[in-house]
């Protein structure tokens, strides 16, 4: 696929990773950052890192999501330019890795459908990124599996207070990620998109194996890559999850359920629905 995507380039290569949410986007984030040192006589990296201009560009393109309309186009064209302008000028490839920039996942903000924007935003994207060579990355994941977490995850941060039964009715015209492909392949070209099987990840320590193949690193130099020292935004048990989907049932102001998420995350064990051994406390 890389090769393909080589020929005939004319300009820097930028490489948008758009994730999309759950396919261990933030593991492979963290595994960028931390390597970003070792990585920049190779690679120049942009994650979503707190303060830096990522940060609205994930928010300018949710909004987009949401509501396209030209205000917003704009916005996210202002967005993507004050990301590049941090790019160093030394012709590397670049690499931007923000999942928000595929729009909002189904269970955020009612969303029902697969990323509908999402070909828009690339081509948003392609057009502002002018003397650039754009390709659009993206992880994909057993759709089963992939819409239960989505559901945990919605349940988690975006307050989402439906069970998973009524989630799968509410988004059971969801289409395999075929239509996700075509659709961005119509859009954009079948040289500008390429998409991986999170599946194919066998290193969990270093993910992103294939997304850093595809930028021109070789399995050697990877594997040279330091590791990473923990799991990342793992999925919460089934009795927090819980426990945090009836929370969002109540009438809560927003930040203090996010206080009340971040507590729970740290704290499962207290929601556990285990029975204790008979003989502890």
């Amino acid at each position: 696929m890389g090769g393909k995507a080589a020929a005939g380039r004319k300009g820097r290569r930028l490489i948008v990773h758009l994730g999309v949410h759950k396919t261990a986007s933030t593991a492979i984030q963290r595994h960028l950052q931390r390597n970003a040192a070792g990585l920049a006589d190779r690679l120049v990296v942009r994650t979503p890192q707190e303060g830096t201009p990522m940060r609205p560009l994930g928010r300018a393109a949710l909004a987009y999501s949401r509501s396209p309309c030209e205000d917003g186009a704009i916005a996210l064209r202002v967005a993507l330019e004050d990301v590049l302008e941090t790019l160093p000028a030394n012709g590397l490839p670049a690499i931007l890795s923000h999942e928000n920039v595929a729009g909002s996942m189904p269970g955020k903000d009612g969303e029902t459908r697969l990323y509908p924007v999402l070909p828009d935003i690339a081509r948003l994207v392609l057009k502002a990124a002018k003397g650039f060579e754009v390709e659009f990355v993206y992880y994909t994941r057993d759709m089963d599996i992939w819409r239960a977490s989505v559901w945990a995850q919605a349940v988690r941060s975006e307050g989402y207070p439906r069970d998973y039964a009524a989630f799968l009715s509410e988004t059971g015209d969801l289409p395999g990620w075929d239509d996700l492909y075509g659709r961005m392949t119509a859009a954009l070209g079948a040289g500008r998109v390429t998409r991986f099987r999170l599946e194919d990840e066998a290193d969990h320590a270093r993910p992103g194996r294939q997304l850093l193949r595809h930028a021109g690193l070789s399995g050697a130099e990877i594997d040279r890559l330091l590791p990473l020292d923990g799991p990342a935004n793992e999925r919460l048990s089934p009795s927090s999850t819980e426990f945090l989907r009836r929370l969002n049932g109540l009438a809560i102001h927003p930040h203090a359920r996010r206080k009340v998420s971040d507590m729970v995350a740290r704290a499962q064990h207290l929601f556990t629905t285990d029975t204790p051994s008979e003989g502890t406390s």
